[in-house]
């Protein structure tokens, strides 16, 4: 993202708009000035204000004067009033922070925009978390923290360590250069986004191990990390396996999905079964 700085009048009226507190107004150059490190590039000052486009020139001077008199001559405050603001071609590495912040950006591995997973809210669909089986979904970062490729990295080394495997429809997963290793490409560790997920999938057993190893990295990043976990429901609705096992370790945890499987049916087994009885 780029701040015209022909067109800025440092109103400041960006400053609270940045989910990453990347903008601030350099007192010297009388301009609002964008951290390079610490802007995502969600394109969230870009789409976020509203525009004027009134003549820079003339605002100033009607500031100058406002000060002069001691009368205040401010925008609204979300407006920019000249629109100062520009989105620049990126490149790699940079260019990533854009895929995995920009909400209105597909990635193109997946057809999915913001993070570019759905995670298992089609599992009922596309059965990536079969009956005994675990899921797990691990973000990184949020708006104000964000989080480093570096992160991550340590995360994903950790579990591909321990012979976790990844999500194959994920867009971590499929940047990695060494996935049985959980190594992501050398020149976008130290780039920073909003957020990412990693997704991964065990068996009831491992579900212990991999809640021990989350908590382990978590410990030794700066950012925030958020788990969730999930399994398919018996033919009544119920959790009997993994909320008990939850419980038994201490892990506080609440439902906060029970996907309905409306799609189409996916209990193949099932269908076969009931078929043949009817024949």
């Amino acid at each position: 993202m780029i701040i015209n700085q022909k067109k800025c009048v440092a109103c400041g009226n960006c400053i609270p708009v940045c989910p990453m507190g990347a903008i601030y107004v350099d007192t010297g150059k009388n301009r609002a000035q964008i951290n390079d490190d610490a802007c995502v590039e969600c394109g969230t000052c870009y789409r976020a204000m509203s525009t004027e486009n009134l003549n820079p020139v003339l605002v100033r001077m009607v500031r100058k004067a406002a000060r002069w008199f001691r009368f205040r001559f401010e925008p609204e405050p979300d407006v920019c009033p000249t629109g100062s603001f520009e989105m620049n071609d990126l490149e790699m590495p940079r260019l990533i922070r854009q895929i995995f912040s920009d909400p209105v950006v597909e990635h193109t591995s997946t057809g999915i925009k913001g993070r570019g997973t759905e995670e298992v809210k089609t599992n009922d669909v596309n059965l990536r978390v079969d009956t005994g089986e675990v899921g797990y979904t691990i973000e990184f970062g949020r708006p104000g923290v964000g989080v480093r490729f570096r992160d991550i990295q340590l995360m994903t080394r950790t579990l591909a360590k321990n012979g976790i495997k990844f999500e194959k429809k994920n867009p971590i997963t499929l940047l990695m250069t060494d996935e049985s290793r959980g190594d992501l490409p050398e020149d976008i560790l130290n780039e920073k986004i909003l957020s990412a997920i990693v997704e991964i999938r065990t068996t009831l057993e491992e579900v212990e191990k991999v809640l021990k190893l989350v908590h382990k990295v978590n410990l030794q990043i700066d950012t925030v990390i958020a788990i969730g976990i999930s399994t398919r429901c018996d033919t009544n609705g119920e959790d009997n396996l993994l909320a008990p096992l939850l419980e038994n370790l201490g892990y506080p945890f609440s439902r906060a999905k029970t996907n309905m499987g409306l799609g189409r049916i996916t209990n193949k087994i099932e269908v076969k079964d009931n078929m043949k009885s009817t024949l």
